[in-house]
């Protein structure tokens, strides 16, 4: 499985706002972005203004990076964005946020993204009662997710339950049992993109798909 292998850290300067790579670090005064609010390498600080690709291209970086995307997956998703019937932009966001890694992420099973996908690699996730170690794997309304009845694996989805803060998107489902599970209840709309990624800066979508259109 191909791995993003920057510091996590350096990709939340070089794109100006706070990517949510390491979980709840990010919201403490340990952050990076906090202490040095600059692009890294030695002439950083020195922001130049962007050209007009250079605008579309951090647009496209920042969204890719948020989600944990590679460029070869980005693609395919813009080619199925592409053929929706719906708005191409709203289509993307869309299926970004019906990624299995994503959807554990925000049930609150995991802390960070990447956690998730560590997560679901290592097969402690259950789609429909069934082990998936895929965590691109896009999920339809009527799919629920659970994780292993492990000792180990539950306890630790219970710790990081306890340290979610997040509230559920409208679009999930979410039982706090024993074990807790969840659901997705219908198909994200743009509404139910992750707010954190437009709390800074507002997510222009448009100027992804204008980049990607090239």
């Amino acid at each position: 499985m191909a791995r993003e292998l920057d510091y996590r850290c350096k990709l939340c300067r070089r794109e100006g706002i706070k990517l949510y790579l390491k979980g709840s670090r990010c919201e403490g005064p340990k952050c990076a972005l906090e202490r040095r609010n600059s692009a890294p390498g030695m002439h950083g600080y020195q922001r130049a203004k962007l050209s007009d690709y250079g605008v579309r291209l951090r647009e496209k970086q920042k969204v890719k990076r948020f989600y944990g995307v590679l460029e070869r997956q980005f693609r395919r998703y813009f080619a199925l964005a592409s053929r929706s019937k719906e708005n191409t932009g709203e289509a993307l966001l869309s299926i970004l946020e019906r990624r299995l890694d994503n959807v554990v992420h925000r049930l609150g099973f995991a802390p960070s993204r990447r956690s998730a996908r560590q997560l679901v690699a290592h097969g402690h996730i259950l789609v429909n009662g069934r082990k998936c170690d895929i965590p691109s794997l896009l999920l339809k309304p009527g799919d629920e997710i659970t994780p292993k009845s492990r000792p180990r694996t539950l306890q630790l989805i219970q710790l990081n339950l306890q340290e979610h803060k997040e509230q559920v998107p409208d679009f999930l489902e979410r039982t706090l049992g024993d074990p807790p599970s969840g659901r997705m209840s219908r198909l994200p709309t743009r509404e139910d993109v992750d707010p954190r990624l437009t709390k800074d800066k507002e997510l222009r979508e448009q100027l992804i798909i204008e980049f990607a259109s090239r």
